[in-house]
């Protein structure tokens, strides 16, 4: 059965970062743990819950796609098992499928966003200003009509607790130089569009997605963190896309549906889950992995 985990503890190792889902950890050699927890934010806001095998879930899906699209462009993972550097009296079985040694990077700030379809903020800017990223769009455009062709629409790295804004590319010719901006931007775009060639013969569309990257000492750049998992992508089953309408996502949206339902301020601390949504999100997360990559957890 995939295990649970709300939060490591690997004493011993120096802890970096807790996010909303992963936890960094310090290693030698210019290397980095990574654990992805069960845990599950929604409006910003870290729920008690957890959502058991998410996060072994997430780190397989990324690790496939790592492996998928090594080709084009190279990755953060070093091939060191998990096992071997975690401190001596911790159980390996409860990190082998979610934890990985990566590489330590310079990140890029920027989040590094493909889209193939016209939802989300990009379908409110559109809107708006007909642009989405200083990129004209034609007009007459539905919500998640596909685009003529994948654009690259970069946004900030915003602080804890504020919200992510889409810039145009001459910002990020800005904030790193005009030739790690290109380099950037197309790596984006190809990942992007072998990905959603791959999963279209799936049966899912990949309507958007983001990456992040980083470089080393040398200025070599890698994609790194996590890779088209449900919740860097939308994910929609092509069997239910309709133009017009803003189609079901294997990710948490059973999660934001029921919390609208309820009497929340969408402040900590979160409510607590039912049982039902719980068990069905986990199932989207795992019919993702299923349908992609052909693996299912057990």
């Amino acid at each position: 059965m995939p295990t649970t985990l709300l939060e490591s503890d690997l004493p011993g190792l120096e802890l970096l970062h807790r996010g909303k889902v992963r936890d960094v950890y310090a290693l030698p050699n210019e290397r980095l743990l990574i654990v992805a927890s069960d845990r599950l934010s929604a409006f910003d806001v870290v729920l008690s819950d957890p959502i058991p095998g998410k996060g072994e879930m997430l780190t397989q899906i990324s690790n496939f796609w790592f492996g998928k699209t090594a080709h084009l462009v190279p990755n953060h993972l070093t091939g060191t098992a998990a096992a071997d550097v975690l401190p001596k009296g911790v159980d390996p079985n409860l990190y082998a499928k979610r934890a990985v040694v990566v590489k330590r990077l310079k990140a890029v700030p920027i989040e590094a966003i493909a889209r193939g379809y016209l939802i989300g903020s990009g379908w409110k800017d559109y809107q708006q200003t007909g642009s989405l990223c200083g990129i004209r769009l034609p007009s007459g455009l539905q919500q998640a009509q596909q685009l003529p062709e994948p654009i690259f629409t970069p946004s900030t790295k915003a602080p804890k607790g504020t919200h992510d804004e889409n810039i145009e590319f001459h910002e990020v010719e800005k904030l790193v130089g005009a030739g790690l901006a290109r380099q950037v931007r197309d790596a984006t775009l190809s990942i992007y569009e072998f990905a959603a060639a791959y999963a279209a013969e799936r049966g899912i569309i990949i309507a958007d997605t983001k990456f992040e990257f980083g470089t080393d000492a040398d200025g070599k750049l890698y994609v790194m963190d996590e890779m088209l998992t449900p919740d860097s992508s939308r994910f929609w089953p092509a069997d239910q896309y309709r133009v017009g309408t803003s189609p079901p996502s294997y990710d948490k949206q059973f999660v934001r549906d029921y919390l609208e339902t309820l009497d929340w301020d969408k402040r900590a601390p979160g409510p607590k889950l039912p049982r039902e949504v719980i068990d069905r999100t986990r199932a989207k997360y795992a019919e993702a992995l299923k349908r992609l990559a052909g693996i299912t957890l057990t």
